[in-house]
């Protein structure tokens, strides 16, 4: 007797499914080396461009992927549960449709406030730069088709695709920051226009990527069977409500984790003043704030695979791989975050100011690895968090990430610590440490509203 329904999972047939350490390997590769050329651009606009320019274009940089992670992460995590979700029902059929919708209105919604405080932003934040301003427009439209792109690979699990997707993406922007150094091109300009070209660039995998779709999977045989308009029982048709619902509870998750990486900066500048920002302070934070950023950048590895992967597992209930999957993910990042933390400890103001220069100020070694261990929670706070998502908890984890991103901005705004640095490295730890207790919580608490039903159905 054939068995079918919620709890049925597809025999598998035609191209394997890559395991969740298959996947990381491979995205791990793309993505370290993104990281590294992101670093590098990075490194290389901080030397030859002054400490004036260098702090406009750190600034032009934190407030795009803050507007970037916020209003178009949530619909690649979505379409990546979603269609993870349904490949593991075995439905032919992905919606595309709401998820298009609702990116579509996000890009509409920031072009419209971008335009109305045109003069704000390019006078007031940019210092008059008419290039910043239109670096920043044309760079955060772009994104939209490369994270819609994100989202759909990491959903059907195509992890080289998207490592080669972010990879040429970063080095695209690198090699504009290359050539002012090399002394092909001017200054600023250059610099910033790789945040403009290369979300454009980025999208060359897509055709590979078409093709890719065409081919059998794990699920083809349960795709045969089904007719590709079915919805099993357990999984819901995406609705504008329910993908709006979900959308909203992860841009509420990635404006605090946004919050978290770079109020700092923010604040800083806003203490300075725009007429200031020639002083480097603003610099030198982004500058220490860099240890999180390259790191959690290679996380996404981490991240973009294990949604999808702890979704299958989810929607079949194989509890005991999904223990087994937080259990190693949570033991590797904290150890790779207490590793980077003693490193800075004993060498870190060395190498800081030999890689990316002082702007000014001196790096302190204590407040580094205060920095380099809440990078550690922060990356074990994801893994919970992606575990929420997965199960269906968005609501839950977005409460805790909103609670602690406001209370490391509290932090900053007060003068709890009077050095304007070390606010930043230890409010960064505390909200960090905070955070992953709060999710390590809801993490517990999904396991038993899980298990009590299960107990309660053997018993009966």
């Amino acid at each position: 007797m054939s068995v079918s329904g919620p709890l049925a999972p597809p025999e598998p047939r035609g191209a394997p499914e890559p395991s969740l350490a298959a996947g990381t390997r491979v995205l791990s590769v793309g993505i370290a080396s993104t990281g590294i050329f992101t670093f590098a651009y990075l490194a290389s606009a901080s030397h030859v461009l002054t400490p004036r320019a260098y702090s406009r274009v750190s600034l032009c940089w934190a407030v795009m992927f803050v507007i970037l992670s916020v209003i178009y992460r949530p619909i690649e995590q979505l379409l990546s549960r979603t269609i993870a979700e349904r490949r593991a029902q075995g439905i032919a059929a992905h919606p595309l449709r709401v998820p298009a919708v609702l990116q579509a209105g996000f890009a509409a919604a920031f072009l419209a406030a971008a335009l109305a405080a045109r003069g704000p932003i390019e006078r007031g934040m940019f210092g008059g730069s008419s290039v910043l301003y239109r670096v920043l427009v044309v760079g955060v439209l772009a994104y939209a088709g490369s994270y819609f792109a994100r989202g759909w690979l990491a959903g059907h699990r195509a992890f080289a695709l998207y490592g080669a997707l972010v990879f040429l993406e970063s080095v695209s922007r690198f090699c504009l920051a290359l050539a002012v150094v090399v002394g092909l091109g001017g200054g600023l300009t250059l610099v910033a226009l790789g945040m403009a070209v290369a979300p454009f660039v980025s999208l060359a995998v897509m055709p590979a990527a078409w093709a890719l779709a065409r081919r059998p999977t794990a699920d083809a045989a349960a795709v045969a069977t089904r007719p590709a308009d079915a919805e099993p029982g357990g999984v819901r048709s995406l609705t504008l409500r329910h993908g709006g619902g979900f959308a909203t509870s992860v841009v509420a998750i990635m404006l605090s984790e946004q919050t978290l990486m770079n109020a700092g900066v923010l604040v800083a500048a806003a203490s300075v003043g725009t007429t200031d920002l020639n002083g480097g302070l603003v610099g030198f934070v982004f500058n220490v704030m860099l240890i999180v950023r390259a790191p959690l950048q290679l996380f996404q590895a981490i991240q973009t695979s294990i949604l999808p992967h702890l979704t299958g597992l989810e929607t079949r209930r194989d509890v005991r791989a999904v223990r087994r999957a937080i259990r190693v993910t949570v033991a590797a990042t904290g150890g790779f975050g207490l590793a980077v933390a003693l490193g800075l400890l004993a060498i870190g103001p060395a190498v800081m100011g030999v890689v990316l220069g002082h702007k000014g100020f001196h790096y302190g070694r204590f407040g580094l690895a205060a920095v380099g261990l809440g990078m550690g929670l922060h990356l074990i706070a994801g893994t919970f968090n992606q575990a929420a998502l997965a199960r269906g908890h968005a609501g839950r984890a977005a409460v805790c990430w909103l609670a602690c991103a406001a209370a490391f901005l509290g932090f900053q705004i007060a003068p709890a610590v009077a050095g304007r640095v070390a606010r930043v490295e230890l409010g960064y730890c505390g909200a960090t440490a905070l955070l992953a207790l709060a999710l390590w919580a809801v993490y517990r608490l999904g396991r038993r509203s899980q298990t009590a039903p299960a107990a309660s159905a053997s018993a009966a």
